[in-house]
């Protein structure tokens, strides 16, 4: 079974955070919400992660209602559980424990093995400077690889 084409990013959030380091996470799903990701309908604006008593629960993350779902269908922005081990939920405490670091959803793809699957970050919230610096290098490697096109 091949892999989908399901790559849902949450773009915001390389733009607001400096992301030191990335898991993958199995997340907990009901019928409806994984056909809703296979179609794509998935959005990872302004969600979040928490730790809570050794769990790890993704808050926010909206999965519109399937469109053939009947009175089975979910609920929009409900709190889903991630899938991680110990070692990892542990790392993910300890960072989230931290001043100025965050845990942020960053992509959803299915595996494949047919499975969605959540990459999660621990990120360092930038300072308006450092979105002005992040910027500048875009800008400056875009106009590199247009020079060096010519």
């Amino acid at each position: 079974m091949k892999a989908s084409q399901v790559n849902i990013k949450n773009r915001r959030a390389t733009f607001d955070y400096e992301i030191v380091e990335t898991f993958t996470a199995g997340m907990v799903l009901t019928g409806t919400e994984i056909k809703s990701i296979r179609l794509g309908k998935a959005s990872l604006a302004d969600s979040w992660c928490v730790v809570d008593r050794g769990e790890v629960w993704a808050k926010n993350i909206n999965i519109s209602e399937y469109f053939y779902g009947s009175y089975n269908n979910h609920t929009a922005r409900r709190d889903r559980k991630l899938l991680l081990n110990k070692k990892e939920i542990a790392r993910l405490a300890k960072a989230a424990d931290d001043p100025g670091f965050t845990i942020v959803p960053l992509r959803i793809f299915i595996s494949e093995r047919g499975f969605a699957k959540l990459v999660v970050g621990v990120g360092r919230g930038k300072k308006q400077y450092d979105k002005r610096q992040s910027i500048k290098e875009r800008e400056d490697k875009r106009n590199l690889a247009r020079l060096m096109m010519k």
